[in-house]
């Protein structure tokens, strides 16, 4: 990921509204939500939920697939997954115990364990 991409999705993300859709749609997982759910867990106005949808999508941060006569939105994880890569390339300076936090982080929500739980 380069500078530009990474600013983009960084200023995606910098909004409370978009940081908390982002946050859902995390939660949710691969699967996704329907763009309905969202508005009504976090309760936002359609018009309001769909202009920041477009953004996070303009981001890259958020793929959008039709099902039926549903939108569902889920977050595009390989491109969050860059985002923290970018942030954290030359982290510690030869200190990986001021990164050990964030590895157990990653860990403890993506092992494999707590995704079939």
């Amino acid at each position: 990921m380069d500078s530009a991409h990474a600013l983009s999705g960084l200023s995606a993300l910098a909004h409370d509204g978009r940081l908390a859709i982002f946050r859902l749609l995390m939660k949710a997982g691969p699967d996704g939500m329907a763009a309905g759910s969202i508005a009504r867990k976090l309760d936002t106005a359609p018009n309001t939920l769909s202009a920041q949808l477009l953004i996070l999508s303009n981001a890259g941060l958020v793929r959008a697939r039709r099902e039926g006569r549903s939108i569902i939105y889920a977050v595009d994880f390989e491109a969050m997954s860059g985002l923290l890569l970018f942030l954290t390339r030359d982290c510690c300076g030869g200190r990986p115990e001021i990164c050990a936090p964030l590895a157990q982080t990653v860990n403890a929500c993506c092992s494999p364990r707590k995704r079939r739980a």
